[in-house]
């Protein structure tokens, strides 16, 4: 399935603007508030986001960020690992080194306990060359179709991509994204989003007049209706949206408020007929961190270990 019911979601110690990671990621702001005024603007704004997703039927699994080392970005999960229904984990390289930290196998360890996870396949290695693919933040899987997507980048190495594609068995597009400034999109799940029924993207990032052809055609081809977002709203998190099940008739779509609000009226009524809108406010973490909804969420797809 493309949605799962299941995710991971970790509770933030030490969220803080990350200089290391400013350098590529454009929506990062420099705070004006102190580090303890932060810190618990984000934690309450992380309560409220589990709080809220759980409410709607999601399993939701929280755990603590450790306090040492300090890891700013702790709450972006999505960027280190990726759960596969075959019961497989996947660690990633990663670009920042003060994110390296983040890959906590005791996480791994407790998921065991609630999920069949069979092998842990590493990748990690790679950062020893410099290279790096940051899950699915540099991923946008169609589970469904093995199809998986992702806009090189500094962050986005495309060798790495092919052999994770490999791994699993997808077929890998990859293309070219940059925004309007002409700077590459760092990360894929910016500027796209892969429901079951639709796909929400910025075509206008994508220059290369083949490469746009290729993604349209890949999306539509797989039964996904395009929902085209514009460069404003993409600044505004508009990509940064993940479906997930609720275990029942319809599945949500979580969302920043920030994005939501960028929805015109008529891409909020096509998705509103395919999925709940979840609007969540986490204007703290998207505007310090630069990431939204989705970077927050990491999905799991094993099964269940019933007791």
């Amino acid at each position: 399935m493309q949605s799962t019911n299941n995710i991971l979601l970790i509770r933030p110690a030490n969220f803080n603007f990350n200089s290391e990671t400013a350098t590529s990621n454009a929506f990062q702001q420099l705070p004006n508030d102190g580090e303890l005024a932060l810190r618990q603007a984000a934690i309450n704004e992380f309560d409220a986001f589990a709080k809220t997703i759980a409410s709607k039927g999601v399993n939701v699994t929280v755990i603590d960020d450790t306090a040492f080392p300090t890891k700013p970005d702790a709450i972006f999960p999505n960027n280190w690992v990726s759960f596969h229904a075959d019961g497989r984990a996947i660690l990633y390289p990663i670009c920042a080194a003060n994110r390296r930290p983040e890959r906590r196998m005791d996480i791994i360890e407790t998921l065991k306990e609630k999920f069949i996870i069979k092998e842990v396949i590493d990748l990690s290695h790679y950062e020893k060359e410099n290279r790096f693919l940051e899950s699915t933040g540099s991923i946008i899987f169609d589970h469904e179709n093995k199809i998986a997507y992702a806009c090189l980048s500094p962050r986005t190495d495309r060798d790495i991509f092919i052999e994770v594609c490999a791994l699993l068995q997808y077929k890998p597009i990859y293309f070219t994204s940059s925004d309007q400034n002409g700077q590459a999109i760092y990360h894929t799940n910016v500027m796209m989003c892969i429901g079951s029924r639709f796909c929400v993207i910025c075509l206008e990032s994508i220059t290369d007049m083949q490469e746009k052809e290729t993604i349209c055609n890949s999306i539509t081809n797989t039964g996904h209706q395009i929902i085209d977002i514009s460069f404003e709203q993409t600044n505004n998190f508009a990509g940064n949206m993940l479906e997930l099940s609720t275990g029942h008739q319809q599945n949500i779509l979580a969302l920043s408020q920030t994005a939501y609000n960028s929805l015109n009226i008529e891409q909020k009524t096509i998705l509103e007929n395919l999925v709940e809108l979840v609007p969540l406010p986490i204007k703290t973490i998207e505007t310090i961190g630069g990431g939204s909804a989705r970077c927050m969420i990491a999905e799991i797809f094993p099964e269940r270990i019933v007791k």
